[in-house]
């Protein structure tokens, strides 16, 4: 019997184990940290060896196959002696990808993957086709792979994921933009942070299809220096394409082997213009899978955005609370930066990655009235902003950052939390980060 060993009690570590045993493997699994109640329960009750608090490593470098969850970088001393012991160390998106036939549309990309993965997922199942959720976004690819196992996938994929991969391959691939991000995991080298997005299309055949922007400038340099097997399909609001999808007079414009679909912009739930890129992205698959044109305007319709992107939460006094706690890049700031038309005090800070803010100076200069800064080591941000802004001020509490931002704004501005960095620092992730920033909103 093969021994498969999973580093991570999360979701994807679960899910893993329960796929893993199903499918006839001696299943261990270990986390450093300590594990969620529920997740204990349900080894238990499926009969998985566990441990938690340590790894230890004989029982772990005893493996044929290590999965390891995507928050354990490469660097870490268990997987170096994985490594040297030429143990095979994947994703859980490799893992379950081989024991599924179903048509997976996958998507990455440095922002909007949420966003559209939702969008395309919620399109798919409008259309009444039977579609599973997963990947990067908090639910198992393995458990549902176990469990229900449908003719259709639709996952957001990071970059930490594909480098776990060897075979994965989706038969749709969507690459939404590439911009700095986690350098530090990438030895601070953007080139290899970029080759790691493109592996989500190392693997495709001339039957599959990469959806990609045309905008984008390091994906063009990409494409234009190497070679990727599967068909190509543009996305652009900046020029016409003879194929693909693109914007003219406020309308999409999809063009798929002489089939072509519009789309007025007025009828998108969704704002702003990165909104528009991955309302195209998205719509392009629906096409791609045979969905009709009424269908998706339906869906693009009466779709709703992500939890903590450009979430409004409430107007109070004339000032409109914005959540954009997944804002976790500076790439994400510039987009709520540029969809929000009105004067902004601007919420920003956390445990930085190696950020640089130049991007931000002129939207800074024209929109932003204040900063408060909420994060344990403001410097970098300070640093950046002090001479294009008169009001910058300091604060490691939510509800204190809310009650500083109120007293900055004016009737008719937006008090925008958009952090630019992660949440480590002060919060448990993004999504606590997002909730306590709304908590303290409706106490205003």
């Amino acid at each position: 019997m093969k021994r498969l060993v999973i580093l991570g009690g999360g979701e994807s570590g679960v899910g893993t184990a329960i796929l893993g045993k199903q499918k006839g493997w001696e299943v261990f699994l270990s986390d450093k940290g300590s594990l969620k109640p529920h997740y204990r329960e349900t080894l238990n009750k499926e009969g998985i060896q566990w441990e938690e608090g340590t790894h230890t490593e004989e029982k772990i470098l005893s493996a044929d196959v290590i999965m390891k969850s995507p928050g354990i970088p490469d660097k870490a001393p268990i997987i170096k002696k994985a490594h040297e012991k030429g143990i095979a160390v994947i994703s859980e998106i490799e893992f379950a990808s081989q024991y599924t036939d179903s048509l997976i549309v996958g998507i990455t990309g440095s922002n909007g993957k949420t966003t559209t993965t939702l969008l395309t997922y919620h399109i798919f199942k409008e259309a009444g086709l039977q579609v599973g959720l997963g990947g990067n976004i908090g639910y198992s690819f393995a458990e549902l792979v176990a469990t229900k196992n449908p003719p259709y996938y639709v996952l957001e994929i990071s970059s930490f994921q594909l480098d776990g991969i060897e075979h994965f391959a989706p038969h749709i691939a969507v690459l939404l933009n590439i911009t700095p991000d986690h350098l530090d995991r990438y030895d601070y080298k953007f080139e290899n942070y970029i080759d790691s997005k493109f592996r989500i299309a190392m693997n495709q055949t001339e039957n599959d299809y990469l959806i990609y922007d045309a905008d984008d400038e390091v994906i063009t340099q990409w494409l234009s220096t190497h070679t990727i097997k599967s068909k190509l399909i543009p996305f652009s609001i900046e020029k016409e394409l003879p194929q693909g999808a693109f914007l003219k007079d406020n309308k999409i414009y999809i063009m798929l082997e002489n089939q072509t679909t519009e789309i007025d912009v007025e009828e998108i739930s969704l704002r702003g213009k990165h909104n528009i890129k991955n309302t195209m992205a998205a719509s392009v698959a629906a096409r791609l899978v045979n969905i009709r044109n009424n269908s998706l305007r339906e869906s693009l319709k009466g779709f709703k955005g992500a939890p903590h992107r450009l979430e409004e939460v409430k107007v109070v006094d004339g000032v409109t609370y914005v959540n954009d706690s997944k804002a976790t890049n500076v790439n994400s700031v510039f987009y709520a930066l540029d969809t929000i038309k009105t004067p902004i005090v601007w919420i920003v800070g956390g445990q930085d990655k190696g950020n640089d803010y130049n991007s931000l100076l002129p939207y800074v200069h024209e929109k932003v009235r204040a900063i408060v800064c909420l994060g344990v080591d403001n410097t970098p941000i300070i640093q950046s902003f002090y001479n294009t802004i008169d009001t910058l001020v300091e604060t490691r509490s939510m509800d204190e950052a809310v009650k500083l931002a109120q007293s900055f704004a004016q009737e008719g501005d937006t008090v925008l939390l958009s952090p630019a960095c992660a949440s480590f620092d002060l919060f448990k992730n993004y999504e606590e980060r997002g909730d306590l920033f709304k908590a303290a909103v409706q106490k205003l």
